[in-house]
């Protein structure tokens, strides 16, 4: 029952991190600079060695973990480029507002895909709450403050990216919901089963190549672009650090 208190305060920790990611206005750059630095920083800190961990065997002197990291990387850049190529295809001919309504929703679906992502890891959070303090309540309460610590990361990028790709405040906020909902339902499900080590880090591991490709293919391109300022630059390495620090807190 402990696992499902904290996994409430990763409720209201998630919320707080869209409302922020909601209200930034003009400065948006400086939010996806931070955005881009929280998410490189729970890939290379948290979900890379979770997930290595979890899941050591190697194929062809390669760890699992990482080819499902690899794997995840290119299934979403696979996914990017079709839309690209159609794109560009449809600038070929005379304006055909239909096929531009076709490659509008693909790429709003690659937002939902990635928001869709960040639920399921925080599904997993609650996973992780739960066997935390079946290991023991000191155990429990690092994974504690680290998993509330970076729900609020998970409620920012999860707004940030949903509306990133053209999906209207109203999907963006239900979405954020559901990311709220997730840690809670986590730790519920804990109480009757436990997912494999081995699966579970399969699935941190491609998460992890997801994310990071949205960082780097995506995120930091769009956060400069408009604006090439050095606050930009310092938001993404504040994230970064204070990713750092969450996770070194809770070893």
């Amino acid at each position: 029952m402990t696992a499902v208190l904290v996994a409430a305060a990763a409720f209201l920790t998630t919320l707080l991190g869209g409302l922020v990611a909601q209200r930034t206005g003009g400065r948006r750059h400086v939010v996806l600079g931070f955005a881009a630095g929280l998410m490189l920083g729970v890939v290379a800190f948290d979900l890379l060695p979770e997930a290595v961990n979890a899941a050591p065997g190697e194929l062809h002197k390669v760890p699992q973990a990482l080819l499902m990291f690899a794997a995840g990387f290119l299934a979403i850049h696979v996914v990017e480029r079709a839309v690209a190529i159609h794109r560009g295809h449809e600038g070929e001919y005379p304006a055909h507002t239909h096929g531009h309504g076709r490659a509008h929703g693909a790429r709003q679906g690659v937002g939902l895909a990635a928001a869709c992502a960040l639920v399921g890891h925080s599904v997993l959070d609650g996973f992780a709450i739960g066997a935390a303090f079946q290991a023991g309540s000191r155990v429990g309460t690092a994974v504690a403050v680290a998993v509330v610590a970076h729900d609020f990361a998970d409620g920012f990028n999860t707004y940030t990216v949903t509306r990133m790709y053209g999906n209207d405040r109203a999907r963006a906020l239900v979405l954020l919901g559901a990311d709220a909902l997730a840690p809670v339902a986590g730790a519920g499900i804990t109480l009757l089963f436990t997912i494999p080590d081995h699966l579970l880090g399969l699935y941190l591991g491609f998460f992890a190549g997801f994310l990071l490709y949205l960082c780097a293919a995506d995120i930091l391109p769009e956060a400069h672009s408009p604006y090439p300022s050095h606050t930009t630059l310092l938001c993404t390495l504040l994230g970064v650090g204070f990713m750092w620090l969450v996770v070194g807190y809770a070893d």
